[in-house]
This record gives C-alpha cells, structure tokens and sequence, in this order.
C-alpha cells in the first residue's frame, strides 16, 4: 500500500524494504531507526527520512556491519549526499569483483559443455581481485600498491600465512589490552601497535602523517572497520593508539 503525505505504516516500509516488521521493530529498540511517531491507534508511521535511513542501515548491513557499528557510522555521517556516494563506490566494486567471477564461472561451464580445458590461471581469474585496491592506489598511488602486490605475491604459502598468523595475534592483543581497560599510550598497548606497524612495513613504510592517515581509514570504511571491531578492537581505539604510536615514534 503507497505511503499517504509522506507517511507510512511499518506494514508498507516493511514491503518496500523486503524486511520484516519484527525487524523494524528490533531497530526501533535498539534506537537505531525510531519511527516519525506514533499514530492514534498506537501504529508506528515513517517518514521519508526514516526511509532513508532504512536504506543506508541496509546498505551498511550488506557490507557486512554488525547493527552497533551501523549505528557508529550513522552518527557520524553528517552529508547525507557524501556518504551515499561512498556506499554506492562500494557497491560498485563488489559488483565488479562479482561479474569477473561470474565470467570465469561461466567460461567454465562454456568449456565443459564444449569439452576444452581451462589452464589453471583461467579457472582462477577474479577470484584473487582485492576489494580494497582501489582505495589503496587513490591514497598512496598505483607504483606503491603495484610494489606491495609483487612483494607479497613473491611470498611462499607459509610466508603468506606467517603474515595472516601475525596480523591475527597483533588484533588479539589489542582486543586483550581494551578488554583490560589500558589507554592508548599504556606501554602494552603500544608494543603491539608498534608489531602492527612493522606488519604494515612489509607493504609500505608510512610516515607518521601517512600512518594516522592509515588508522582514519580503519575507522571511516566500514569494511575496515568490521575486520577490527569483529576482532574485538574498536576503531576508535585503535586510531587512538595508533596516533599515540606516530607522535612518539614516527617523523
């Protein structure tokens, strides 16, 4: 049923978004999508700024954000026009690493209807694709990334898992200082920012300026942020101890 001046019952947007109503009624709870208000007969109604809303907890929700972290983002998202265009980026380039996928899937079902054989690259192809490289070669430049590509691709299984173990350790100690209540600039908490910036120099050595830099990334890209925050690091804390980090150590 279409909305009515502007309002809508939790019934319509429930339609429209292809949610539940429990749904929207678990957001409502939790304050992350309060209704416009409440009708006579005690019903919810919404607006169209609820509405869009709705559409940016979704997007954020796709990307694979718990609901506390959405609420995180949502705060402190002021240009309404702004951040779309940053989801809609993101959406873009998982669609691209999604129909390069579906393109090797497709030439694979192509190749054994007509019994040729794929080489072993082709079967492969975009399944490698790193969803973050855009962004990397906008901030630190294409020779940078490219650089850090090859080097990390010249690495054995083991080396490349050496990383993945160390990457993990350095999140579990963040996790176990925060979890204990340490400041930024407690000694702990810097010794393991300081394993996570020699992780980081394998790719690249940031300056101090680059470094934070690094860490407001973390926070401002919820796909970073998620990789943290599920690990049990805040973003916030870990650009806090990261800038503690840059100042002491980093010119």
């Amino acid at each position: 049923m279409a909305g009515t001046a502007e309002r809508w019952s939790i019934a319509d947007v429930a339609h429209m978004a292809k949610v539940t109503s429990r749904t929207l009624r678990h957001y409502d709870q939790i304050g992350l999508l309060p209704p416009a208000g409440t009708a006579a007969n005690g019903y919810r109604f919404y607006g169209r700024a609820e509405l869009e809303r709705l559409q940016r907890i979704l997007l954020l929700r796709e990307l694979g954000l718990p609901l506390g972290r959405i609420g995180e983002v949502l705060a402190g998202q002021r240009d309404a026009v702004a951040a779309l265009a940053v989801h809609r980026e993101w959406l873009l380039a998982e669609s691209g690493r999604m129909s390069a996928m579906a393109a090797t899937v497709e030439a694979t079902i192509n190749a054994l209807i007509q019994g040729e054989t794929m080489s072993a690259n082709e079967l492969f192809t975009g399944f490698d694709e790193n969803p973050y490289e855009e962004e990397a070669i906008s901030r630190w430049g294409k020779e940078a990334v490219s650089r850090s590509n090859a080097k990390y691709n010249a690495l054995t299984p083991g080396q490349k898992q050496a990383m993945k173990d160390e990457s993990a350790a350095v999140n579990a100690e963040l996790a176990r200082c925060h979890q204990a209540g340490l400041p930024a600039g407690d000694g702990a908490v810097q010794a393991a920012v300081g394993r996570h910036y020699r992780w980081i120099c394998f790719h690249w050595t940031p300056t101090a300026a680059a470094y934070v830099g690094l860490g407001e990334m973390y926070r401002d890209d919820p796909r970073f942020a998620a990789n943290y925050e599920d690990a049990g690091v805040p973003v916030g804390y870990m650009l806090d101890a990261m800038k503690v980090y840059a100042a002491e150590n980093l010119t």
